[in-house]
């Protein structure tokens, strides 16, 4: 039994290209390759780290979501993501087609949505999970002992590996409870509104206290007269966030789990071409270094876990230059 890593591309692809602005990465056509560059070297430091067993990585689509129709100023305000780093989303993904991973997209589904479902999906196939992302919803995923989270704090060499108890000692709640303390606390990212005054401490004492969410609501008289009449006045608002915040985990799926998932079918010729075309030779070494003894690995049946028996683990991820 080996380990599935599920990548959330868009955010790590935007973190590594924001990170590296200052390294001004670009082909001699002018081509900009900041973000493929820092995603290439941190699927190459996953692969040697981990050498899992199979990969999958989740996109987001334009289309609207059904949080969309729920709230109308879902993630409204966020800057918009410049051209440069667009343009570079197709190069990502024709990375990962090359290298054998599946790029699963669903129409109406968040990244997050998707990863949520291929990561129950595994974990009811008795397989460990590694879910590669920096958005912190997706904390709610983290199940003892097949699924973690390797949650990417900020550029491309900050991370931290999270499984159950690395969640309550980050959030002070269970992973199952985090959608309800997220909802009371707010999440300024997608633009949805706490309880003013609740931070992530109380709302994670009024969680853990009562629970759910009606049972808050229910002991209202319990709390002091300004908690409770924040509480009060922001109920829709704390409502309407928890039915927005919890990620999907039966997103209709093309791809069969885990068979379709399982590493092993890249194509050297076309990362060769590939890397040609963006100038990256280093990175294309270091790849195919990682990828010959993943392969070694799997011959000997000697997969292994990076941290095993690790709760709460900080790593660099390095970036080499060109």
């Amino acid at each position: 039994m080996g380990t599935f890593l599920l990548l959330d591309g868009h955010s790590l692809a935007y973190r590594a290209w924001f990170a590296l602005q200052d390294a001004a990465l670009a082909t001699s056509s002018g081509q900009d390759t900041t973000a493929v560059f820092g995603f290439v070297s941190m699927t190459t430091r996953l692969l040697s780290d981990w050498q899992p067993t199979g990969m999958a990585a989740a996109l987001d689509t334009p289309e609207p979501t059904f949080r969309d129709e729920i709230s109308s100023v879902y993630k409204a305000g966020r800057t918009p993501a410049p051209e440069a780093f667009h343009s570079q989303i197709e190069l990502v993904r024709k990375f990962l087609e090359l290298l054998g991973v599946p790029v699963v997209t669903v129409p109406g589904y968040e990244a997050d949505d998707v990863l949520a479902t291929l990561a129950t999906k595994l974990r009811d196939a008795g397989e460990d999970v590694i879910v590669v992302t920096g958005d912190r919803d997706t904390y709610q995923l983290v199940e003892d002992p097949h699924v973690r989270v390797l949650y990417n704090r900020r550029g491309v060499t900050d991370y931290v590996l999270y499984d159950e108890a690395g969640i309550v000692e980050r959030t002070g709640v269970l992973p199952p409870r985090y959608p309800l303390l997220a909802a009371l606390r707010g999440d300024t990212s997608d633009n949805l509104p706490g309880v003013p005054g609740v931070g992530e401490k109380t709302a994670a004492k009024l969680v853990n206290t009562y629970l759910d969410i009606d049972a808050i609501y229910s002991h209202l008289g319990e709390l002091t007269p300004k908690l409770r009449e924040s509480m009060a006045a922001n109920e829709a608002q704390v409502r309407q966030n928890l039915q927005m915040i919890p990620l999907v985990r039966d997103v209709p799926l093309e791809c069969d789990v885990p068979d379709d998932l399982r590493f092993g079918g890249w194509d050297a010729a076309g990362l060769r071409d590939l890397f040609d075309f963006l100038e990256m030779r280093a990175p294309r070494d270091r790849l195919f270094d990682a990828l010959d003894k993943l392969g070694a690995a799997a011959a000997l049946g000697t997969r292994r876990d990076a941290t095993e028996g690790a709760t709460d683990r900080s790593g660099a991820l390095d970036v080499a230059p060109l």
